[in-house]
């Protein structure tokens, strides 16, 4: 259990208590999901007690139904919500004085608000890199899960690609997609907005669609991810709308060259900077390394970029059960992009991708 490793780490550094306030780690640690927006929402584990979910009193009974088999308390909006934490903490435990709180998620107001209730206790201890550090490592559920996402981008791509014609909106590709993934498989959150671009949109890497209109003999970036039982997907392709020219077709096996390299090359014992640099060093070698502006991956769970990132200077040794994105890209302005991303995991031979999108060139025939 997740929250065994939370528990024995607060026993091994001698604290007495975690404040988890992200609603993401909240998630991992009890498989209850939910959007407080401005209410407070919270996990409060213990060196020597029981842990409990803290809520609004509107979420109490969808918690209680939810795979967190914990006690469960709640606030009315009338109540003051850090007063009643404090009770039931003093209600559990004698020992409260040495705190953990995520420093990388904790409002400097909702810090303010708990440190009136303990004025005396030490907050001083950040739990976020030990939470980074386990989430980092992928369990044969999470896995399944992620694989499960990947799927349901690779249906995706296939309603996207469809809806290529001439005159129809990127906006309009993407909102077929989003509709259908829907419609035919349930999906009710993507990981991020859909992208789609055309031509010189997609040399803007995270311009999201625009009303511009498909016109022949563009290139085309779909860039796309849904949530599936709690887990994200992340994947990119570039299609060909109509005969791709000779610079067209270029840049897109260069890249095609770059990310297979990568997926090769990446398994136990290799760096994340080293990886970057097997992807990079094509690109560059290829003339176009001043077109590659970000790094070579990002990691992927529970949330659609974490830990590990995959980039120069970053030393971190590959172990089995990483999971990240390889998404190498060429962006030149004014005249196209091209990016091809898979997630995947780091296996005990290799690397295992969660996406199956055939990358060849594919090329859409032009509508009439």
């Amino acid at each position: 259990m997740n929250l065994d490793k939370l528990q024995t780490w607060l026993q091994d550094n001698d604290l007495d208590v975690a404040y988890i306030s992200n609603p993401i780690t909240i998630a991992y640690f009890t498989g209850y999901t939910m959007e407080p927006h401005e209410r407070i929402f919270a996990l409060l584990a213990f060196k020597d007690a029981e842990p409990f979910v803290f809520t609004p009193a509107l979420n109490v009974e969808e918690a209680k139904a939810s795979e967190w088999d914990g006690d469960v308390y709640g606030y009315l909006d009338s109540e003051n919500p850090w007063a009643l934490i404090a009770d039931h903490i003093r209600q559990r435990t004698n020992e409260y004085s040495k705190w953990a709180i995520e420093k990388s998620d904790l409002s400097v107001a909702h810090y303010q608000f708990m440190h009136e209730q303990f004025a005396d206790a030490d907050f001083s201890k950040d739990v976020s890199g030990f939470i980074e550090h386990i989430r980092l490592y992928k369990t044969p559920a999470e896995i399944e899960k992620l694989k499960g996402a990947g799927a349901e981008a690779d249906f995706a791509f296939q309603i996207g690609f469809n809806a290529i014609k001439t005159g129809v909106t990127e906006r309009s590709i993407a909102g077929q997609i989003d509709y259908q993934l829907k419609l035919q498989k349930g999906v009710m959150h993507q990981s991020f907005e859909t992208i789609v671009q055309a031509g010189a949109n997609a040399a803007n890497p995270h311009l999201g669609p625009t009303m511009n209109t498909v016109q022949p003999n563009q290139l085309i970036l779909f860039d796309l991810g849904t949530m599936h039982e709690g887990y994200a997907s992340d994947s990119s392709r570039t299609v060909a709308y109509g005969e791709p020219t000779d610079k067209q077709r270029e840049i897109y096996e260069v890249n095609r060259e770059a990310q297979q390299a990568a997926i090769d090359a990446a398994k136990p014992g290799i760096t994340a900077s080293e990886l970057d640099a097997v992807a990079r060093d094509i690109i560059t070698k290829a003339g176009y390394g001043e077109y590659f502006i970000h790094r070579l991956g990002h990691g992927i769970g529970k949330n659609v970029h974490e830990y590990p990132s995959i980039v120069g200077g970053n030393d971190l040794v590959l172990e089995e059960g990483m999971c990240f994105s390889i998404e190498p890209g060429i962006y030149i302005p004014g005249f196209a992009g091209v990016r091809i991303e898979d997630c995947g995991v780091v296996t005990k031979n290799g690397f295992e991708t969660f996406t199956h999108t055939d990358k060849a060139l594919k090329i859409i025939p032009l509508s009439d």
